[in-house]
This record gives structure tokens, C-alpha cells and sequence, in this order.
């Protein structure tokens, strides 16, 4: 019997990057005419995935946010890679939104992902490992067909796909 080939999908974000783009979006921000002096600031707690935007108002905080998303895109990391709460009020009458870092795939993710594949009627066997999902098959092929169905698709996250043996 052939050996069986298999990838696995992975929801990584690579942090020096995320650091490089905060510290360029908090550098602009700093810089720029409609910004600078509002009491606007960002910051980046790395332990815990977290972005926290303090801003004078909810439309200064989408405006950075709106920056920081542009420096995240420049940087090679997914928009998606960062999940935005609502807007809440802080002390002073100003406004605090945090940004949770996606990182693994989450176990509702993963069976609605196991669901679709299996969905596709291909000749796979998809296993949940932790943060993971291993997919394997006899045919290279159709795991192909797995990843071009998987990058068509949208669960809220980045999906990479990695280890393709």
C-alpha cells in the first residue's frame, strides 16, 4: 500500500510582524495632523494577543484602527488575524476598543471545517489535533481539491496550510 499524503491546517500569526506593524502605526499616528494631540494611543500586549485602542471618540478609533489594519496588511498578516470587540466607554468620556489576536484554530472552527470537507465527498480522513487539523488522503490530488475548496471558503480567520507531504 502506498504511503498516504496529508497537510495540515494551521491558524498561525507571526508576532515580530504584528510588532513591526504596531510600532509603525503608532509612529504615524504620533505624526499625523488629525491625530496628533487628540490623547489617541495604541497599545500591544504580546503575552496576551491584545491590541488596545484609547481613543477621544469612536470615529478616532476607527481611524486607527483603520491605520493600524494597514500596517498589518503591509506587514504579509491577514486582517482577519485580529478580531475587534464593540466599542466601549472609558473614563473621561473617551472610547476603548480591544483587538484579540486570532491564533489556532478553535474546536467549533475546526468541526465546522471537518464538516465541510467531509460535505465535499472526497476520499479523506480529516483529524482534530489541539490547535490543528491534520488531512489525509492516497491521493495528492485531492488534497489539493481540499485546499483550493478550504481558500474559497471563510471562517472568520487565516487558514495556512503546512507540512504538505
Amino acid at each position: 500500500m502506498a504511503k498516504d499524503a496529508s497537510f495540515d491546517i494551521v491558524s498561525m500569526v507571526d508576532m515580530q510582524e504584528v510588532d513591526n506593524a504596531y510600532q509603525q502605526a503608532s509612529r504615524e499616528i504620533s505624526q499625523r495632523y488629525d491625530l496628533k494631540g487628540t490623547g489617541v494611543n495604541i497599545e500591544l500586549s504580546k503575552g496576551d494577543a491584545l491590541f488596545t485602542v484609547n481613543a477621544p471618540a469612536d470615529f478616532v478609533s476607527k481611524q486607527v484602527i483603520d491605520v493600524l489594519t494597514g500596517k498589518l496588511l503591509k506587514r504579509g498578516v491577514d486582517a482577519k488575524a485580529v478580531s475587534w470587540d464593540a466599542p466601549q466607554a472609558a473614563s473621561g468620556g473617551s472610547v476603548r476598543v480591544l483587538g484579540h489576536i486570532v491564533e489556532g484554530i478553535d474546536q467549533v472552527t475546526a468541526k465546522k471545517i471537518n464538516k465541510d470537507i467531509k460535505d465535499q465527498k472526497l476520499k479523506v480522513k480529516v483529524t482534530i489535533e489541539a490547535d490543528k487539523l491534520r488531512v489525509t488522503s492516497a491521493s495528492k490530488d485531492t488534497l489539493q481539491t481540499v485546499i483550493q475548496f478550504l481558500r474559497n471558503q471563510d471562517y472568520g480567520q487565516p487558514l495556512q496550510f503546512t507540512n504538505y507531504r
